[in-house]
């Protein structure tokens, strides 16, 4: 197993995390369960770690791809782009997680407050992350790009290949 299988297996547990790690919390506050919000927390440090390693391993997954035949620099650039503000934002979240633990824990009264905010700062790390992981798909994955070009048809709506 070399960095581009692990980058493979790993990115998507940022994604589902930070989305994981948000239902879970909204999930405690509605049901005023420290446990729940303890739990949630610990998925949200898991998925940063997880952006940690995806990031850490992004550098070989590229040099596996980069000179194949389709591969767009300019895809893997923005990629990489989206990635770092993707880390940054999950490395903030993950430290908001472990205040939260704390927090939770002392049982204060920022308890909810505080999980409240990180919903949303959990909300704002799964659109970035979830774009990251969708402009990591375009690089391999040409069906979702938006700039292929579909097939042309015939007046009959038949492909004209």
């Amino acid at each position: 197993m070399n960095q581009t299988h692990i980058h493979l297996l790993i990115t998507h547990l940022p994604i589902i995390g930070a989305a994981l790690g948000a239902l879970v919390l909204i999930h405690g506050i509605w049901r005023k369960s420290n446990s729940t919000l303890i739990a949630a927390y610990n998925v949200l440090i898991l998925s940063a770690i997880g952006a940690g390693i995806a990031y850490a391993t992004g550098e070989g997954a590229e040099e596996t791809v980069e000179h194949l035949q389709g591969i767009s620099k300019n895809l893997i650039e923005e990629h990489a782009e989206s990635a770092l503000t993707s880390l940054a934002g999950l490395i903030v979240i993950g430290m908001m997680a472990v205040t939260g633990l704390f927090i939770t824990i002392k049982s204060t009264s920022l308890t909810r407050p505080f999980a409240l905010f990180a919903v949303g700062a959990s909300l704002i790390g799964f659109g970035l992350i979830a774009r990251t992981g969708y402009l990591g798909g375009q690089i391999r994955h040409t069906e979702i790009r938006t700039n292929t070009a579909s097939p042309v048809k015939d007046g009959d709506g038949k492909d004209n290949d």
